[in-house]
């Protein structure tokens, strides 16, 4: 039995449960209480006994332990290999894997500037200030990511020869560039084509439907432009 250690607004943990759903594999899910003051404090003591990061995801399999979502989703193709997220030629999987870090890595540190949004206003007015300008020139940079992504998508279906799992990590990105109230994908009509449909397949809509309801629960509204 596969068992996922998960989070509300986990951006990561959010991204294995798609693959988990695209493979149609049944997991017992466990949500790690989390809230917009404390964040995960304190950690749920069994993430901190199987992951020595102590966050989520971790994911259990037949006494096997993982964390790290890329390792996660790298396992669960190699485990289970139908339907596959990772093209089969070396050269494609090396595109995908190269999407998948760009959405992992590049994209994540101009989202970071964003993520105080959702959370309490700072009391100190020159925090507030400096949280305000970083938020802008984060702004610009995720257009420029978006602008960077039309050119990739080329105006195909997904980011390689089929759904894959850069798909599914760069999806997440851009949801969250969205909730936080990042740039639109206006001016981008093939990554907005992409992200609509992927927004209607049913893995896809289910985390964005449960971190939109988790966001009415625990986060300040953040205007969308």
């Amino acid at each position: 039995m596969i068992t996922l250690y998960s989070g509300p607004l986990s951006l990561f943990s959010r991204k294995v449960e798609i693959a988990l759903r695209e493979k149609g594999l049944a997991f017992e899910r466990i949500m790690v209480p989390f809230d917009q003051a404390a964040g995960y404090e304190p950690q749920h003591p069994e993430v901190l006994a199987l992951n020595p990061k102590g966050q989520v995801p971790v994911l259990t399999d037949d006494g096997l332990v993982l964390y790290d979502s890329t390792v996660i989703v790298e396992y669960l193709d190699e485990a289970y290999p139908q339907p596959p997220l990772y093209p089969q030629t070396p050269a494609e999987r090396a595109r995908c894997r190269l999407d998948e870090l760009f959405a992992d890595e590049i994209l994540l540190q101009a989202l970071k500037p964003l993520m105080h949004r959702t959370g309490p206003v700072a009391a100190d007015p020159v925090r507030r200030a400096a949280r305000g300008a970083d938020a802008l020139i984060a702004e610009q940079a995720l257009a420029g990511h978006h602008a960077r992504l039309e050119e990739r998508l080329a105006g195909r279906e997904f980011f390689g020869p089929m759904l894959c799992a850069a798909d599914i990590a760069l999806f997440m990105g851009l949801l969250f560039g969205r909730r936080l109230g990042g740039p639109s994908f206006v001016g981008h009509p093939g990554l907005s084509g992409w992200f609509s449909r992927l927004t209607e397949r049913p893995a896809f809509a289910q985390v964005a439907a449960e971190i939109a309801e988790a966001d009415r629960r625990l986060s300040v509204p953040v205007a969308l432009p």
